[in-house]
């Protein structure tokens, strides 16, 4: 269970080889059932749809799976933890794609492969 960004950040990095995380862009959406106990994560590496329309678009793929109403989305773009302006509007899109298949989206978070993370729900961006 899902109890605060910590937590997703720490279930996140598990989900990723840090050997290879500065590699490859790689975006992770977690989803969670109402009751924010895990239930999988999506993968969609870097290239499968344009930026950001690959990520707004994987939130609207993933909300026909039963009992995923809740997402923590998850990447590693640069290894910076400073959001980036387009990190900012990425963001802001994920949440309103969300809004309309009504699916909560409960954090954004930026990882770097030495654990640090950053929340956009910790920072009041979200």
């Amino acid at each position: 269970k899902i109890s605060c960004s910590k937590s997703a950040a720490d279930l996140a990095f598990s989900q990723w080889d840090k050997n290879h995380m500065e590699l490859q862009e790689t975006f992770k959406i977690m989803l969670l059932s109402n009751a924010n106990r895990v239930k999988g994560f999506m993968k969609y590496p870097k290239g499968e749809l344009p930026v950001p329309r690959r990520y707004t678009h994987s939130v609207c793929r993933t909300s026909e799976k039963p009992d995923h109403s809740r997402y923590i989305t998850a990447q590693y773009p640069s290894g910076t933890l400073r959001p980036s302006e387009a990190d900012k509007r990425l963001t802001t899109k994920i949440k309103a794609a969300g809004e309309l298949l009504d699916i909560k989206i409960l954090d954004h978070l930026i990882l770097t492969p030495d654990g640090e993370y950053y929340s956009f729900a910790d920072n009041g961006m979200i």
